[in-house]
C-alpha cells in the first residue's frame, strides 16, 4: 500500500499529485510518509501584534479583520490586503493569489485565528498568505499541540497546499496506512536500545504527543536510517574485498626508483605513509578502492604518480581522469616535470585533442607503448581502449557522475586498482557517510619550505589600501588573482560581479603598465585557455575570474588571492580558492573583501579563515555552519537512499555508534542469514531495489 500513487490519497488527486512530485519529489504514499517536518511550533501559544518582530518564526494571532483594501500594481496585477487587529495593534494580511476565494471567505468583524510568518514591506509588518480559520470552524482539529512545519514552495502555497493542508494530508495518510506498516528493525535491537516501534515513531514525527515522544521518534528514525546506510556501505565493501580479484603488483622497479632518486626534495612522512598503504593494497590480490584526501598543495599528485610507476614496473598502464582540461594540462606539466629523461611515455586526451593526435594515442594505448594517459571525460569514450589498464586515478571525483566512473572502470576485463583523489578536506563524519565503502588515506602535512598563507579580512571601504598593496606585489614581480562570485549583475543580489569588477580593475591598473586577463565559465574553452596561459606564462599581472579557477591552475609566482564578496562563498570554497596561491617559496596572501554589514555567522566564517589554514578544521566548521550540502552530487557509490532525517553535523555521535554496530552485526553474520537478522536483510534488499545498483562501481 505504501507504493500507491499519491494521487489516490484523499485530498490529493491528479493535479495536486503532479505539483507534489514536481516541487517535492513526492510520488507515492511512502514518499509523503517519509517527508518529515524540519521544525515544530507550539500551536497552543498566541502572540499579540505589538510583540511581533520580523525575526520571529511562524506565529499565531487571534483577532478580527477591521477593513479590506485592493491594490493594483504592475500590468493587471493586484494584491488584496486585510487589516487585522487584536486590540494591541494592526497588521496587514497580504494575498496575491486566489483573491476571489479570499474575498468570499473573509468577513470584517468576524473573529479569526491567523497563522503565518511575519515579514516587513515598506516599513510595515505583514503576513503574506497566512492561514486564516474561524476558531469554532476548525472541525479538522489536528491531533497534536506541537505542529510540524514542512518544506514548502510558492507553487505549493498557491495551489492550496500550505502547512495546514499538508498536515491534513499526513493525517489522511496515517489513518489509511498506519496499521499496515511493518517493523523494519529486529526485536533484539528494539529491546537492547530501547527504541520506539516504527508505527509509533512515524505517528509522533508528524503529530508529536509530547516533546519527549518527539525526541524518541526522531532518535528511532535516525538510528534506523544510519544503521541501514552503514550496513549497505559495509556490505558493498566486504563483498568487493571477498569477490573482486585485483592485479598483483609485487615489483617496485626501475621506473619507480629512477623517479624517486631524481626528486629535488624529500617526500613528507604523510606522502610516504600513503604510498605504503597503496602498495600494501596493490600486493594483496584484491582490487584496491581507496580515497586519497589532502589539502591543496600537499603532494597528492606526486604520491599518485609514484604508485602509477609501480603499475608500469609491473607491466600495466595507468590513467588519470580530471574534471577540466585546465586540470588535465596541469597534471601533464607537473608529471612531465618529474619524469624528465624517463622511459615513461605520457599522453594527454581532452575534447581539444586533434584527430591525428588521437589516432596516435589510440594506437599506443592498444600496443602498450603508452604507459600513462591523462585526460578529461574524453577517457570514457568507447574508442579509448587500453592494452592492460591496471591503475586508475580519479581526481576531484565528486565532479563526475557514478555512471561516468563506471565506464572508465570497465575498460578492462579485470577491474583496475582505483585511487580517488580529492583536494577538498572531508570531515570524518562526512567521509564515513560519503565514502563508507572506500579505504581512506590522508596527506595531512604540507611539503617543507611552504610558508603559511596570510589571510586578511577587509571591507569595501578599504579598497584603495588593497589596490596599493596589489601594486606593491606586482612591482616585486608577483601575480594576483581577483575572484568574483557572479558573472553578471543579479537583480536580487548587490554583490560585486565579474563584469563591473573587471572594469574597475582595468581602471585602477591601466595598460600598458598592467595587463589583466579574465576567465569565467561561460567563455569558449579556446578563449579560456588562451587567457589562462597568458597568466601562467607571466604575461598578465592580474587574473580576474569566477570560481572556475577553484580547481585547475598552478602558478607558483601568484602570491595574492583577492576574493570579492567573500560572504557569498562557503568556507570550504574559500579555502580551495586560497590554495591557488602559496605554491612558491614567496610569502603569499589571501584578502577577503566583504561588505561592512555582515551577519554574525558570516563574521564567524571570516574570522575562522583568518585564524587557520587547516583545511580539516575548516571543513568541520563548514559542516557545522552549512550542513553537508548536496549528498547526491558528492556521494560515493553504494549509498542506497537519501538521508531524510539525519543531520550529519549534529548527529555525529549516533553516526559513529551505528557504524560500529553495523560492523559488529556483519562481523557475526556477514550475509545477514541468521534468523534474528531476517528483517535487516529484507529491508536492506528493499532499499537497494529502490535505487540503481552501483555497488560494483568503484
Amino acid at each position: 500500500m505504501l507504493d500507491n500513487d499519491i494521487k489516490y490519497l484523499t485530498g490529493v488527486g491528479p493535479k495536486r499529485a503532479e505539483i507534489l512530485f514536481k516541487e517535492l519529489g513526492i510520488a507515492t504514499f511512502e514518499d509523503l510518509l517519509y517527508t518529515f517536518p524540519f521544525r515544530y511550533i507550539d500551536r497552543t501559544k498566541f502572540y499579540s501584534i505589538r510583540e511581533l518582530t520580523p525575526d520571529l518564526p511562524y506565529i499565531q494571532l487571534r483577532g478580527k479583520i477591521i477593513r479590506f483594501q485592493e491594490v493594483s500594481y504592475g500590468k493587471r496585477q493586484k494584491r488584496y490586503i486585510a487589516y487585522f487587529s487584536d486590540g494591541s495593534g494592526v497588521i496587514e494580511l497580504v494575498f496575491f493569489q486566489g483573491l476571489k476565494w479570499i474575498q468570499e471567505k473573509l468577513k470584517a468583524g468576524v473573529e479569526y485565528i491567523v497563522f503565518g510568518k511575519p515579514t516587513v514591506f515598506n516599513g510595515k509588518l505583514n503576513l503574506v498568505h497566512p492561514e486564516v480559520d474561524e476558531p469554532q470552524a476548525d472541525s479538522h482539529a489536528l491531533p497534536s499541540a506541537l505542529q510540524g512545519v514542512y518544506s514548502s514552495t510558492e507553487v505549493l502555497q498557491n495551489n492550496g497546499l500550505g502547512q495546514r493542508a499538508f498536515l491534513r494530508l499526513q493525517s489522511n495518510l496515517l489513518n489509511a496506512v498506519l496499521d499496515k506498516i511493518t517493523e523494519n528493525l529486529p526485536g533484539y535491537l528494539l529491546r537492547q536500545y530501547n527504541l520506539m516501534p516504527l508505527r509509533e515513531a512515524l505517528f509522533n514525527i508528524h503529530f508529536p504527543q509530547s516533546a519527549e515522544r518527539l525526541l524518541q521518534a526522531q532518535y528511532r528514525l535516525k538510528f534506523e536510517e544510519l544503521l541501514y546506510l552503514h550496513l549497505g556501505l559495509l556490505q558493498v565493501r566486504n563483498n568487493r574485498k571477498e569477490t573482486s580479484r585485483g592485479f598483483i603488483f609485487n615489483t617496485v622497479g626501475e621506473h619507480f626508483n629512477d623517479c624517486y632518486r631524481r626528486l629535488p626534495f624529500a617526500l613528507t612522512n604523510a606522502q610516504k605513509r600513503v604510498i605504503k598503504e597503496i602498495r600494501r593494497d596493490m600486493a594483496t590480490g584484491k582490487q584496491m578502492n581507496r580515497l586519497l584526501q589532502g589539502d591543496v598543495g600537499s603532494g597528492k599528485t606526486l604520491a599518485a604518480l609514484l604508485c602509477m610507476l609501480i603499475a608500469a614496473d609491473n607491466g600495466y598502464q595507468s590513467c588519470i581522469m580530471t574534471p577540466t582540461e585546465i586540470l588535465a594540462q596541469q597534471h601533464l606539466e607537473s608529471i612531465q616535470g618529474f619524469l624528465q629523461d624517463s622511459a615513461i611515455n605520457v599522453g594527454l586526451l581532452t575534447g581539444s585533442t586533434k584527430k591525428k593526435e588521437r589516432r596516435v594515442l589510440h594506437e599506443q594505448l592498444l600496443d602498450g607503448s603508452l604507459h600513462l594517459l591523462i585526460g578529461t571525460h574524453a577517457l570514457i569514450e568507447d574508442a579509448v581502449q587500453f592494452k592492460n589498464l591496471g591503475f586508475v586515478v580519479i581526481d576531484e571525483q565528486h565532479r563526475f557522475g557514478v555512471e561516468q566512473r563506471a565506464r572508465l572502470w570497465s575498460k578492462n576485463t579485470q577491474p583496475p586498482h582505483v585511487l580517488v583523489m580529492t583536494a577538498t578536506p572531508i570531515p570524518r563524519t562526512l567521509a564515513m557517510t560519503l565514502y563508507g565503502d572506500l579505504d581512506v588515506s590522508t596527506i595531512d602535512e604540507l611539503p617543507p619550505g611552504r610558508q603559511p598563507i596570510k589571510t586578511i579580512h577587509f571591507n569595501d571601504s578599504q579598497r584603495l589600501r588593497v589596490f596599493g598593496f596589489m601594486k606593491e606585489q606586482i612591482k616585486a614581480g608577483r601575480q594576483i588573482y581577483v575572484v568574483y562570485p557572479l558573472i553578471k549583475e543579479s537583480e536580487k543580489m548587490d554583490f560585486k560581479n565579474l563584469e563591473d569588477g573587471y572594469e574597475s580593475i582595468t581602471r585602477a591598473f591601466p595598460l600598458p603598465e598592467y595587463i589583466t586577463a579574465i576567465v569565467h565559465g561561460q567563455m569558449p574553452a579556446e578563449n579560456k585557455n588562451f587567457e589562462m596561459q597568458r597568466f601562467v606564462k607571466g604575461e598578465a599581472h592580474i587574473m580576474v575570474a569566477t570560481s572556475v579557477i577553484e580547481v585547475g591552475v598552478n602558478v607558483p609566482n601568484a602570491t595574492v588571492m583577492v576574493i570579492e564578496s567573500a560572504e557569498r562563498f562557503g568556507l570550504s570554497q574559500l579555502h580551495q580558492l586560497r590554495g591557488r596561491v602559496g605554491r612558491g617559496a614567496e610569502q603569499s596572501y589571501c584578502i577577503l573583501m566583504t561588505d561592512h554589514k555582515l551577519s554574525a555567522e558570516t563574521r564567524k566564517r571570516m574570522q575562522l579563515m583568518v585564524a587557520t589554514n587547516d583545511g580539516f578544521k575548516i571543513a568541520e566548521a563548514d559542516l557545522q555552519l552549512r550542513g553537508p550540502g548536496d549528498l547526491e552530487g558528492t556521494q560515493q557509490s553504494g549509498m542506497a537512499f537519501h538521508l531524510r532525517i539525519t543531520d550529519l553535523a549534529k548527529d555525529s555521535k549516533l553516526l559513529e555508534f551505528t557504524r560500529n554496530l553495523a560492523e559488529k552485526i556483519l562481523e557475526n553474520d556477514p550475509l545477514l542469514s541468521h534468523e534474528n537478522n531476517e528483517r535487516l536483510l529484507a529491508r536492506l534488499n528493499q532499499l537497494h531495489n529502490k535505487s540503481k545498483d552501483y555497488s560494483v562501481i568503484s
